[in-house]
C-alpha cells in the first residue's frame, strides 16, 4: 500500500507540469462556459429557460425518467468520453483533441453552473446546483483530468520513443499500466454515474419540489 503510494506521488510529481496544464485547461473551459452565459441575450436565455421550465413542471407532476436510465445514460456517456481519451493517448496526433476535450468538459460544467445561477438567482441557483452537478463531479472531474493527463503522457511518451527510436518492447510495460489505469477510471464513472443516478438526482428532485 506504502509503495503503491510513493509510486502515484513519485508518477505525479514527475509529470507535475502536465497536470497543472490539464486542471488549468478544465478551469479556463468553467470560466469560458460561464462567460458564454453572460454574453446571450435575453431571448436566448429564455428559450433555455422554456425547456428547464418543463422539466421542472414535469419533476412536480411526478414525471421523472427511470433513475436505471440516468444511470446508464451517465456512465456510458461518462466510458464513451474515457475511452475516447484512451485511443487519442495512443496517438501523437491526436493529442490536440484531449486538449479540446477536457476543454469542453470544463465548458459544459460551468455553462450549467452559470446558467442555472443566472436565471434562478445566485442563493436558488447555487443550491440547486450543488446537488444536481456538484455529487458527482466531484468524482468525475479528477478522473477526467487524470484520463486527459494520462493521454497526454502517454502521447509524449510515444513522440519521445519514436525520435529516439528505442526498442518497440519497452512500450509494452507503459502500455499495460496504461490500460489498468484506464480501467479504474471506468470504475470511478461507474460510481459518480450511481451518485448522480440515485443520489443527486433524488435530492435535485426534492429540491425542485419545494421551490415549485
Amino acid at each position: 500500500m506504502y509503495k503503491n503510494t510513493f509510486l502515484v506521488w513519485e508518477h505525479i510529481k514527475q509529470h507535475a507540469t502536465v497536470y497543472l496544464f490539464m486542471i488549468i485547461l478544465f478551469l479556463t473551459g468553467i470560466i469560458f462556459g460561464a462567460v458564454i452565459v453572460n454574453s446571450m441575450d435575453f431571448i436566448q436565455k429564455q428559450d433555455l429557460f422554456f425547456y428547464l421550465e418543463r422539466f421542472f413542471v414535469q419533476i412536480t407532476e411526478g414525471v421523472s425518467i427511470e433513475k436505471k436510465d440516468i444511470f446508464w445514460q451517465s456512465f456510458i456517456f461518462h466510458a464513451k468520453y474515457l475511452i475516447l481519451l484512451f485511443v487519442l493517448g495512443l496517438s501523437v496526433i491526436g493529442l490536440p483533441l484531449v486538449w479540446i476535450l477536457l476543454f469542453v468538459k470544463g465548458m459544459v460544467v460551468g455553462f450549467s453552473v452559470g446558467f442555472i445561477v443566472n436565471q434562478l438567482g445566485l442563493l436558488e441557483g447555487l443550491f440547486l446546483a450543488s446537488l444536481s452537478i456538484a455529487p458527482q463531479n466531484i468524482i468525475i472531474i479528477p478522473v477526467y483530468i487524470t484520463a486527459g493527463s494520462l493521454s497526454m503522457i502517454f502521447s509524449l511518451g510515444l513522440l519521445n520513443k519514436l525520435f529516439s527510436r528505442r526498442n518497440n518492447q519497452q512500450l509494452l510495460q507503459p502500455f499495460i499500466r496504461y490500460c489498468i489505469i484506464f480501467i479504474l477510471l471506468l470504475i470511478l464513472s461507474l460510481l459518480a454515474a450511481f451518485i448522480e443516478a440515485y443520489i443527486a438526482n433524488n435530492a435535485m428532485e426534492e429540491l425542485i419540489k419545494s421551490f415549485y
